[in-house]
């Protein structure tokens, strides 16, 4: 069983917890002591992010000193299953970041830093587990003791600031001791991100996506609209979607303005943008269009407390699932969300921006293009359903594999990490608006002539239809009427999923 934490530090993931029937509060705590054994806690571990509500009915049952070394009797008895809590749940907690490094098991040495550094004998009398064998304990210029790291040595001072190069790094003498301003400079750059849009007309960025933009299957997309209207499109969702990457001039359909890819006065179509190989030479990126067939809907569970509104869980079909695809000729070309009405401008949350990072990321292989699209779905206020599609740009790829950037209080905008500068306007900003890292790509819509969407949707709760051997009866008895076609009627992405269970793929 796996339960996340959100911290003011970052997100922990504490894995390898008992099962639902047995893991307690205490489970998480004693979970997060084995890779973090010195954390402090500022509050309790509480179900929202304000951490106003803790687990526990009552605050005092934590230990004295917040640090959860030792468990309450209700801790050890107070299941997660009594609270609500699932493989793949997220909770909250604040501590001290001070205390948050993670022990690495390590070859025992002795150390010679004797004025700095208490005793081997005087450590063990605090209870010291041996996981924390690479924290050190230095001595303040106020005779405070702390622990730190024995990698990222340095003094505190009496406002407790450190002497480190940025937060949570080692100072620039613990690295080297003679630095010129041409290295400090290089090493500083690596750190600070000058925000700015994606354009067609970046060097680096460009347009990813054709002007054919993203086209999506309408019955596909239709059931998958309709299973958000029964909850009113108050319940987030998202599904993975498969098809194909083709080129402007390999797609034979309308673009829009009544003219066919591929025609003489078309120039745009064979529009090359430029990127960056990873030695640094610019290499030729010809945009391509992408056509979903099909969507596939992942194990999740609906969780308005998270900052997806979902909660995404271990699905065991997934390998089969990206087998199959791949027999059929298709990839995941994008992933689908749908959300409730939002107010004017504010298109996708923080939470979605940096989720949407990491899919482009895992698509390209790297900070690379990919024509790997997001889709949101969502109602307006006159009742009409709508898809817009977008991509985050290069430099949101480039920040989120860094990981500077964090869901924070609001929604709209991306928190940076304290460890990196974000240059806004000229301006140093602790946030990003969300719509600096969008670009808008077109959306469209057809028919696939290969598949259909008529098998019940795997991963669904309260739907009218399940997938079943009744269903799929059903489904394969049209064969022979109304112009169907055995091949036809097998011609579906989610009933060929649900055969895989009993068929080797």
């Amino acid at each position: 069983m796996l339960i996340r934490v959100r911290t003011n530090v970052g997100l922990w993931r504490v894995d390898n917890l008992p099962p639902p029937p047995e893991a307690t509060v205490s489970s998480i705590l004693n979970g997060i002591k084995t890779t973090r054994p010195n954390v402090e806690y500022v509050t309790p571990l509480c179900s929202d992010p304000a951490c106003t509500v803790p687990l526990l009915a009552e605050t005092g049952d934590t230990t004295e000193d917040g640090s959860g070394g030792s468990s309450s009797g209700k801790e050890e008895k107070t299941t997660l299953e009594q609270l609500g809590l699932r493989h793949g749940s997220m909770i909250y907690a604040k501590v001290v970041p001070e205390t948050c490094a993670e022990a690495k098991a390590a070859p025992a040495a002795a150390s010679e830093d004797g004025a700095a550094e208490i005793s081997g004998a005087a450590a063990a009398t605090t209870g010291t587990t041996a996981a924390s064998s690479t924290m050190k304990r230095v001595i303040g210029k106020d005779g405070s003791i702390r622990l730190v790291p024995a990698s990222e040595e340095y003094l505190t001072t009496s406002s407790d600031t450190t002497r480190g190069f940025r937060k949570g790094m080692m100072a620039l003498r613990d690295m080297k001791m003679q630095w010129t301003l041409a290295e400090f400079t290089a090493m500083d750059s690596q750190y600070v991100f000058k925000i700015q849009r994606q354009t067609a007309d970046d060097a680096e960025g460009g347009r990813w996506i054709g002007r054919g933009g993203c086209s999506l299957d309408t019955p596909s997309a239709n059931d998958f609209q309709d299973y958000l209207r029964r909850f009113n499109f108050q319940r987030q969702r998202f599904g993975l979607l498969y098809g194909r990457f083709v080129d402007d001039d390999d797609d034979d359909g309308d673009d829009g303005d009544g003219k066919k890819k591929g025609d003489k006065d078309d120039k745009k179509g064979d529009d090359i943008n430029m990127t960056s190989s990873p030695d640094g030479k610019s290499i030729p990126y010809k945009p391509q269009n992408v056509v979903v067939e099909a969507i596939y809907e992942p194990p999740q569970e609906a969780d308005p407390t998270a900052a997806e509104g979902f909660v995404v869980l271990d699905d065991p079909m997934e390998d089969k699932v990206e087998e199959m695809a791949s027999m059929l000729g298709l990839q995941r070309v994008g992933w689908i969300f749908g959300h409730p009405p939002r107010e004017a401008g504010f298109q996708m949350s923080a939470a979605e921006v940096i989720m949407a990072a990491e899919f482009q990321l895992e698509a390209a292989g790297g900070v690379d293009p990919t024509p790997f699209v997001s889709v949101k779905v969502t109602v307006g206020d006159d009742g009409n359903v709508s898809f817009e599609a977008f991509q985050v740009s290069r430099q949101c790829m480039e920040m989120v594999a860094e990981q500077a950037l964090e869901v924070g209080p609001n929604p709209g905008f991306c928190y940076v990490n304290d460890t990196f500068t974000a240059i806004q306007e000229g301006k140093e900003s602790k946030t990003v608006e969300n719509n600096f890292f969008l670009t808008v790509v077109p959306i469209r819509q057809h028919t696939s002539e290969v598949f259909v969407s008529d098998f019940p949707k795997a991963n669904r709760d309260m739907d009218d239809r399940v997938p079943s051997k009744d269903e799929m009866k059903r489904q394969l008895g049209k064969s022979g009427t109304q112009g169907w076609t055995y091949v036809d009627v097998l011609g579906d992405f989610n009933l060929l999923i649900y055969l895989c269970q009993f068929l080797d793929v």
